[in-house]
């Protein structure tokens, strides 16, 4: 079986004050230390440190994005060996505000590109794809799914996969507070797993994990949750606040 998956994407999000806050609020949850569940935070690059002395222990940390390559004079940027110096495990990747923002329009083949390099260099990887809302609406969801797939999966090696989860977020869904339907969202996950089934191998399409984000909260997590091939969540907005804690424990409905 595969274990739950909660991710949590604060953003561009935080100050000292409201991070140890948050923290605090956090610690009034019961320990997933030895449930079938793995939680891992992604606080912004400035806040590392300070958020890995907050964060309570039985949850993992990440940073929300990293350099292509090696580092060097690329002035402003992160390498994945910094990362991993750093001794924080998890990089979120190919988050659809990186892709598609005006000021940073990542490429499939930009996302890719890190996405390797990340995982060669020993970091684990919330590897992000989906699809915008003129998309969906044209019947493309399927197609930019596996676009985005095809461009990730073309610079691994299969056992790669197993530091790799898949956050699908349709793009329509993220902050909008409009969510895909428990039935949308299996849809589309047991489509993602079957192209890695058909694309890269049977085992790792078994393994892997695949999450749902989009505007997911307290509210809706429980039946998102009990879907098959839906294995947790990338979470947003609600990761900042203490409903964090009731969507930890979505693992239960599955």
């Amino acid at each position: 079986p595969r274990t739950f998956f909660i991710g949590g994407n604060w953003k561009c999000n935080g100050t000292r004050e409201s991070i140890a806050k948050i923290c605090e609020e956090f610690e009034k949850g019961p320990s997933v230390a030895d449930a079938p569940v793995e939680v891992v935070v992604g606080c912004p690059f400035i806040y590392a440190d300070y958020t890995r002395d907050k964060l309570r222990k039985d949850w993992t940390l990440a940073v929300q994005n990293c350099w292509v390559g090696k580092g060097g004079a690329f002035t402003g940027e992160i390498s994945a060996e910094m990362i991993k110096d750093a001794g924080i495990p998890w990089v979120i990747l190919g988050h659809s505000e990186r892709r598609h923002l005006p000021e940073l329009k990542e490429s499939d083949e930009t996302v890719a590109t890190k996405v390797a390099y990340a995982l060669a260099n020993g970091l684990k990887v919330m590897a992000c794809i989906g699809e915008l809302l003129e998309e969906r609406e044209a019947g493309k969801t399927q197609a930019v799914n596996e676009r985005q797939l095809k461009a990730i999966s073309a610079k691994l090696k299969e056992d790669d996969w197993k530091n790799v989860v898949i956050a699908y977020e349709p793009v329509w869904a993220i902050g909008t507070g409009k969510v895909a339907s428990p039935e949308q969202a299996q849809e589309v996950h047991e489509q993602v797993r079957a192209w890695v089934s058909s694309n890269v191998s049977a085992n790792v399409a078994a393994e892997v994990r695949i999450l749902y984000g989009g505007s997911v909260t307290a509210k809706n997590c429980q039946e998102l949750a009990g879907k098959p091939d839906v294995d947790g969540f990338l979470v947003g907005g609600a990761s900042l606040k203490t409903e964090f804690l009731d969507i930890v424990a979505a693992y239960k409905a599955r």
